[in-house]
């Protein structure tokens, strides 16, 4: 998803780690480049974000970023480059290193063209939950957080005896059940596509594997309601490019569903990218993905505004305490501070 706007904003940033050179923060004082702008179309985006907020630049050289999660016990950020199979972690004070590779595909292929893991998460026993393009599959990581290594432990990889696609995002509720998409984005063209659908799964503690939802065409990003009552599905579609709403019940049931927005006619040149990744916020508004950055969108369903990245943007968390968004933007990682 490069643009236009690429080779500028690389040149911006010269200053900015590199995975591909660096190791080290080469800004000691942590003084930023800043791109982009925010789009405010409503006074309630004014709660998350300051008038004179700005998007950083803190790392950059990434063939496609993705999956950002914060490890509160190391002050630190790891995210996947898919392409590359690898997962790099990034702190304020050491900057970028290498955290973990191979990431998502173990085997010796090496012209596949999405292998790595995508999005990331930790278990209720803080143990790292990967989404496996390569091996398509949910693995967990057989190492601790302070000692990674590519030692994994699949926990699901096929749905009634078919291979699942290449499983892209996930989410863990309270109870321990794992919520998870799985479209085609991973499959390389001599990949055998067992399922004929792009489905949306509850994995259970007990390892038993639900379908919940088969009628989306690029079920992509996925977050859950601060009361994990609703489960919030981003479509990256070009022609029904959607955030989804789904009621669950206690049981983590799909019992009804709603169109929560819609970005297609949003979706052009000057606005990048497609609903991908999403995170929600404590107070229960989203986050997500979408054409020309990250959409700010109340649980209601209205457009507050949109963090403009000016790249196509994968995915974005939120460190522990909510002081920071993170985002995976293509080639590069950037931040915004919030209120």
């Amino acid at each position: 998803m490069k643009n236009s706007n690429f080779l500028l904003l690389l040149i911006l940033i010269s200053g900015c780690s590199n995975p591909k050179t660096s190791t080290t923060n080469e800004v000691d004082d942590f003084n930023y480049q800043a791109v982009g702008s925010i789009e405010r179309l409503d006074t309630d985006l004014n709660e998350f974000l300051s008038e004179d907020a700005k998007i950083e630049v803190i790392a950059s050289g990434f063939e496609w970023s993705e999956g950002p999660l914060w490890l509160e016990d190391q002050k630190a950020l790891i995210f996947s480059d898919v392409p590359t199979n690898k997962i790099w972690k990034w702190t304020e004070q050491d900057s970028l290193s290498l955290f973990l590779e191979p990431s998502g595909y173990l085997g010796t292929e090496t012209n596949k063209k999405e292998p790595g893991s995508n999005g990331l998460a930790l278990n209720a026993n803080g143990e790292l939950i990967l989404c496996q393009h390569g091996e398509r599959q949910i693995a967990k990581m057989n190492a601790s957080l302070s000692s990674p290594k590519a030692d994994f432990i699949s926990l699901v990889s096929d749905y009634e005896g078919k291979m699942l696609n290449s499983p892209n995002d996930l989410v863990f509720n309270k109870s321990g059940q794992l919520f998870f998409n799985d479209p085609p984005y991973g499959l390389d063209p001599w990949n055998t596509k067992e399922l004929d659908f792009q489905g949306v799964y509850r994995l259970d503690p007990d390892g038993n594997l639900n379908l919940l939802v088969d009628s989306l065409s690029r079920p992509n990003g996925i977050g859950l309601s601060p009361d994990e009552k609703t489960l919030y599905i981003a479509q990256s579609d070009f022609e029904k490019a959607r955030y989804y709403a789904f009621d669950l019940d206690e049981n983590g049931d799909v019992i009804g569903g709603k169109v929560l927005m819609d970005a297609t006619s949003s979706i052009g040149r000057e606005n990048p990218g497609l609903p991908d990744g999403l995170t929600v916020h404590s107070s229960g508004t989203l986050f997500a993905s979408g054409p020309g950055g990250i959409w700010v969108i109340s649980a209601e369903g209205k457009h507050l505004g949109t963090i403009k990245t000016g790249q196509g943007t994968a995915n974005c968390a939120f460190d522990s305490e909510e002081k920071y968004l993170y985002m995976t933007a293509d080639a590069f990682l950037m931040r915004i501070r919030l209120k």
